[in-house]
């Protein structure tokens, strides 16, 4: 194993050790399965965002279609939690992966008749939100049954981070490429297809330990979800790390929402360069129907590739590494940066910056999920998970939708400007108030 100097005097390790959770077998097969199928998530992810801007010509449009998918949320979250702590995560997981590939399928299909309406986005969007408010929390928690234990759970986490952001990054990416030249419908049909990969992979699990469960499972649903609900409001560090990640989903995260208004309004002329090296009708590379998808298409390839540099720096941290204070560094300066991208007109100094809001991005959230499944007893796990993504999911949707009229009343620039400044004093707070959670390991 060898080691590079970082900035700061600081040290980076890589090696083997970076990839060590792969040497688990149903981990291996999971980690291939569900990177294709994520690959698939992120196409029709910006494709949908292409196709609600198309039809509606609105960002505020663009934050209903995340609000609508907030809805099942709250309902569905703390039952999922419980669901994942009593039965096999490997079931749940598979039915909510099956019917997400029904939705892909649906839209696909309305789309390729030219019957869709943007009502027909907010049903599926509604849709998704509960088929991900079933999965998220199982998911999550599944990570431990598939290394075996926790003594790789934290290389896991990173990986699992790693690969969500390599689909971020060659997601928008292709379906930049396949959206301008042959329309959204091939987005959608291409991701239905990808759920086969994940799917495939849970079917060819082998030996997997019990899932946790609870131990009185006789006190029923309500009971197990009010235990789970009492452990979080009762630990401190478990309730800082979630608040420092609501703020953040509901005031910096947006900024993916708008992505569509900064690609194809506001740094337009400066990525028209761009578009014409591989739209324009004479010389460029190819034929494009919807040429403007590729500035948002490179955007948030840059935000992925970011992102997938600081799993992979998060996943090769040491045993001994202070987990805490990469994770404030990553609540200071994702917000900065952020606002950097507000302030900028330049297509080339956004992609930059873009490049830097990824890589704060995972080290706020990837290492925030850390430090909750190592504090999380083992029969408890699937309960905290489900309140981690309920507050993240509502706080995501809700900062989409206020973000879309923000930006719809006062523009796009001054919606994420706005957000990036109020989150980031929160960030200071917690950094004065709450030092214990730079000490975190």
């Amino acid at each position: 194993m060898k080691s590079l100097p970082s900035s700061g005097g600081r040290v980076l390790w890589l090696g083997k050790g970076t990839f060590r959770a792969l040497r688990h077998r149903n981990y291996r097969i999971w980690f291939i399965g569900q990177t294709i199928s994520l690959i698939g998530t992120w196409m029709q992810t910006m494709a949908q965002q292409v196709l609600v801007y198309r039809l509606t010509g609105s960002a505020a449009a663009l934050g209903i279609v995340s609000f609508v998918g907030l809805i099942p949320v709250i309902p569905l979250s703390f039952w999922a939690g419980s669901l994942a702590d009593r039965y096999p995560k490997q079931k749940v997981v598979l039915y909510a992966q099956m019917g997400m590939m029904v939705q892909a399928i649906a839209l696909a299909a309305l789309t390729w008749l030219g019957m869709v309406q943007i009502w027909h986005v907010y049903l599926l969007s509604f849709l998704f939100g509960a088929l991900t408010a079933i999965d998220l929390p199982a998911r999550q928690a599944f990570t431990v049954d598939l290394v075996e234990g926790k003594d790789d759970l934290t290389n896991a986490i990173g990986l699992n981070s790693a690969m969500f952001n390599l689909a971020r990054a060659l997601g928008p990416a292709l379906a930049g490429m396949v959206v301008a030249a042959t329309g959204e419908a091939m987005a959608f049909s291409l991701n239905a297809v990808t759920f086969l990969a994940v799917i495939g992979s849970l079917l060819l699990m082998r030996d997997l330990p019990d899932s946790s469960r609870s131990s009185h499972p006789q006190n029923g649903a309500l009971r197990h979800m009010v235990e789970g609900m009492r452990f979080v409001f009762s630990n401190r560090s478990i309730g800082v790390l979630i608040s420092l990640v609501a703020v953040s989903a509901f005031l910096s995260m947006p900024f993916n929402t708008l992505m569509p208004v900064f690609g194809g309004e506001i740094l337009k002329e400066s990525a028209a360069p761009v578009v014409a090296y591989f739209c324009d009708s004479a010389h460029g590379l190819f034929q494009c129907q919807a040429p403007e998808a590729l500035p948002l298409g490179i955007l948030l390839t840059t935000v992925g590739i970011g992102a997938v540099i600081a799993a992979l720096s998060v996943a090769s941290l040491p045993a001994s590494a202070r987990r805490g204070h990469w994770l404030t560094f990553g609540n200071l300066a994702f917000p900065t940066l952020l606002l950097g991208f507000a302030l900028s007109r330049s297509f080339l100094l956004s992609v930059l910056l873009m490049l830097g809001v990824g890589f704060c991005f995972v080290l706020q959230n990837a290492l925030a999920n850390t430090l909750l499944q190592i504090a999380s007893p083992d029969d408890l796990r699937g309960r905290v998970m489900s309140f981690y993504t309920m507050t993240f999911q509502v706080t995501m949707r809700l900062g989409g939708l206020q973000a879309g009229l923000v930006a719809d009343w006062l523009g796009a620039p001054f919606s994420i400007g706005v957000g990036a400044v109020v989150s980031l004093f929160y960030g200071l707070f917690v950094a004065l108030r709450f030092p214990a959670v730079r000490e975190m390991k």
